[in-house]
This record gives C-alpha cells, sequence and structure tokens, in this order.
C-alpha cells in the first residue's frame, strides 16, 4: 500500500486485521464445489448460435469489445447472458460517453 492512500479509522482497522492474517474463510468444501460447479455451468459454451445484424453494430461491438479487451463474440455473449439473467442495466444511451450516434438521430 502506498502512503498516498487515505483510510479511515475503520478501513485502517481492518486492514491491520487482515495483514496479521486474523481472516478466516467461512467457505466448506462442499461450498466451494457448488460454486466451482456453478460457475462451469454457467460458462459452459454448448450451442452455436447465427444471427444477421447490421454491418454498423457489429463494428460498434467489435470497437467496444476492442476497448474491453476481450473477442466481440465474448462481449455479445455475456451481454445476452446478463439480458436473460435480469442483471442488464438499461441506461439513457444519449447519456453514454460511447455513444456514436449524434443527437439528430436519436
Amino acid at each position: 500500500m502506498t502512503s498516498n492512500t487515505k483510510l479511515t479509522a475503520e478501513e485502517q482497522d481492518i486492514l491491520g486485521d487482515y495483514d496479521r492474517d486474523e481472516f478466516e474463510s467461512v467457505l466448506t468444501p462442499e461450498t466451494r464445489q457448488a460454486h466451482i460447479d456453478a460457475a462451469r455451468q454457467t460458462f459452459r459454451k454448448d450451442k452455436r448460435v447465427n444471427i444477421r445484424m447490421s454491418g454498423q453494430d457489429v463494428e460498434l461491438l467489435q470497437e467496444r469489445a476492442l476497448q474491453e479487451g476481450i473477442p466481440y463474440q465474448t462481449l455479445m455473449s455475456s451481454v445476452l447472458h446478463k439480458f436473460v439473467n435480469g442483471r442488464f442495466v438499461e441506461r439513457d444511451v444519449r447519456r453514454s460517453p460511447t455513444n456514436h450516434r449524434s443527437r439528430d438521430e436519436s
């Protein structure tokens, strides 16, 4: 930790406890295995899907994926996964810093 970091008294106490190895995991082997199984099931890719999209949308996806440092197919899969599981949060696109449309097109 750098000396430039400012921590509250509570944060300093927590960091001190951590540094002294005073935390103990409550993760049981059974719970750990359940988490591993859930992760494997979540990331198992056993279906191929072909969709038709506009060239512009594909280019924007590829550009966004490049910014994120991931393949564009992975980005598409992640977005769809979050959407179908109710974790995709909609926001006003006009406020997005990565929006490529002009206000006239909105």
